[in-house]
């Protein structure tokens, strides 16, 4: 694999309800690369397992079926969101954002044999293309080490937990603020601790906190930031 500095990769990293996504597409339209979510390809996995009742606490069965699996990321056509998620074909973009599949993925992501398929694809996705834009948890630090531009975006736990549960809200979505909460702390401790790809910042990542800013502004921030390294 070529080096991911002729990538011109980047990895945007953070907890939960940091607002990586959404920064990330919008960042990826701005500067024209391609926007790669890693967190939904371990939930559309998740989906699979759960849909086809398989153990999760079972993982040489989990890691038979990311084997098995065919995951793609495809430009969207709807003006609300920047890509498709593909599950073996099948359109799961709005599927992968319950509750009860955010609640599992933990069970998915700790999986080293899938996490190593994972992140095979991550890299094959952005091999060769002049840009890319890839968030998750361990981007700068594990997927794309060598990244040219690392960021770390962080917001207190009240503004994280106000922007999931609001975000559950729009997208018609059931669920209350403690449910809410006790998934982010969970969340947090797992992402945290997990032996495989914990989340951490990169040594060399640009430390952003969201809190109290708006997107633009995130977006504006991470955008000068990436020109004034180029």
């Amino acid at each position: 694999m070529p080096s991911d500095k002729t990538l011109n990769a980047v990895a945007i990293d953070g907890p939960a309800g940091s607002g990586k996504s959404t920064v990330s597409r919008l960042v990826a339209e701005r500067l024209h690369y391609l926007y790669v979510d890693t967190g939904a390809m371990y939930r559309a996995l998740t989906l699979k397992a759960m849909s086809q009742k398989i153990d999760l606490a079972d993982e040489k069965a989990l890691s038979s079926l990311a084997e098995r699996t065919k995951i793609a990321l495809v430009p969207s056509s709807d003006a609300s969101e920047t890509i498709k998620v593909l599950l073996d074909g099948l359109d799961v973009s709005g599927a992968i954002r319950t509750l009860e599949v955010t609640g599992n993925v933990k069970y998915i992501a700790r999986v080293p044999a899938i996490r190593a398929i994972m992140v095979d694809l991550q890299r094959k996705m952005v091999n060769g293309l002049g840009g890319s834009v890839m968030e998750g948890r361990d981007i700068g630090t594990v997927v794309l080490p060598d990244a040219r531009y690392k960021i770390y975006l962080d917001a207190s736990f009240s503004e994280r937990v106000k922007r999931r549960y609001d975000e559950l809200i729009a997208k018609g979505k059931n669920g209350t603020v403690h449910e809410v909460e006790k998934d982010l702390r969970e969340r947090d401790h797992t992402d945290m601790t997990r032996a495989v790809g914990p989340l951490k910042k990169a040594d060399d990542a640009y430390i952003l906190d969201t809190t109290g800013l708006s997107i633009d502004q995130v977006v504006d921030r991470i955008v000068n930031y990436v020109s004034s390294k180029k």
